[in-house]
């Protein structure tokens, strides 16, 4: 796919990069311009780190049990490694952060997974991914993957297999009954943190790699939707039970309706997480950058799955809907499957270097004659 670049006078020059992957608007200031058709890359001050990532994200993630889990799950064992707060002295904990300042840990984000064909276009493009970009870890937003509504066992631990280190959901998170029992359990797929502590799962846990850990937050929206408690005071408890639990890097899934509580959430945590990203409308949105602070923000990552419908569904279906003002069975679409995500990179603990928007397709399209 070729990629067209966006002229910034004010601000500097596009570059191409010669991997012809996606040529990206790159910006030395917090200000984003975006490129048409392609991708884009935010940074507030552009670094090179000392060394290539390491491809280690095939491996299996250490989980390790902290207070913000055992907080969640009233304390059962999900078999996990020891480590946790309580286990860390100051001097192993700042010696540990001092590392990682110099490490160059990655995140790749993948906006929700929309039934079949969505988990299909993840498994088809996450070898790639791995191979070009060696993300540390890779979390995913898995609330749409069984049908187009909620997600099963079976598909969590697909995705887990396929080497997906943490799952989050959103509104439909209890769709399927089946997963009710899987939440209590499985420790690395998270619902809302601000949904009620009788309601199954729990909204945090953190996962190492090669001594890093990333603490992983999931939030419910309040506006439009439906949720236990206030988003903001609960985004306060959990990141900084995260911080005393020792988590090197920070990453928010914010699933709310309104763009406004999403661009407040980001400022608010502005300087305390790596990144807070924006997910549930399925549409991906052009304002991607790194806040003053050092936090890696977009309003919505949009979705991986059928670009061909509307937001996921099947065109006809929608269309009938709104011009009728009927009731319509809704289905998952099958055209053109794209996956929509973004590439963090970390430039010390808890602080973003950069954030780059991935707009793929599946089948890239071939050249036209």
């Amino acid at each position: 796919m070729r990629c067209g670049t966006q002229p910034t006078p004010e601000f500097g020059r596009s570059t191409v990069p010669e991997s012809g992957f996606c040529a990206p608007a790159r910006i030395s200031s917090s200000v984003v311009l975006p490129a048409p058709f392609g991708p884009m890359i935010a940074s507030a001050s552009p670094r090179r780190t000392s060394s290539p990532t390491s491809l280690t994200a095939t491996r299996e993630p250490k989980l390790l049990r902290t207070a913000v889990a055992r907080r969640m799950t009233g304390g059962r064992s999900a078999g996990c490694s020891s480590a946790g707060a309580s286990a860390d002295t100051a001097g192993t904990i700042s010696a540990r952060l001092a590392c990682v300042s110099h490490s160059p840990t990655s995140i790749l984000f993948v906006g929700d997974l929309v039934g079949g064909l969505g988990r299909r276009t993840l498994l088809g493009l996450l070898p790639g991914l791995r191979e070009r970009l060696a993300p540390t870890f890779v979390v995913v937003n898995g609330e749409n993957v069984a049908g187009g509504l909620g997600i099963t066992p079976k598909l969590a631990d697909e995705l887990f297999g396929a080497g997906v280190d943490v799952i989050t959901l959103g509104n439909h998170a209890y769709h399927r009954n089946e997963i009710l029992p899987y939440l209590d359990r499985e420790e690395r797929i998270l619902r809302p943190a601000n949904y009620l502590r009788s309601q199954p799962g729990h909204g945090t846990c953190i996962v190492e790699r090669d001594g890093v850990r990333l603490g992983v937050v999931n939030l419910s929206g309040n506006v439009f939707l439906r949720a236990g408690h206030p988003a903001f005071p609960d985004a306060d408890a959990c990141v900084n039970e995260l911080t005393k639990a020792g988590a090197d890097q920070i990453l928010v899934d914010f699933h709310a309706e309104a763009t406004s509580e999403k661009v407040a959430l980001g400022w608010h945590l502005d300087g305390r997480v790596t990144a807070v990203v924006g997910t549930h409308t399925h549409v991906p949105t052009a304002d991607g950058r790194v806040l003053p602070g050092g936090t890696a923000y977009i309003t919505d990552v949009g979705m991986t799955g059928p670009r061909g419908g509307v937001i996921g569904v099947k065109k006809e279906q929608a269309i009938t809907s709104l011009v009728t003002q009927m009731h319509v069975r809704f289905e998952t679409a099958e055209e053109d499957p794209w996956l929509n995500g973004v590439f963090i990179t970390c430039s010390e603990p808890r602080r973003a270097a950069s954030i780059e928007q991935l707009l793929l397709p599946l089948q890239p399209p071939t050249p036209a004659s």
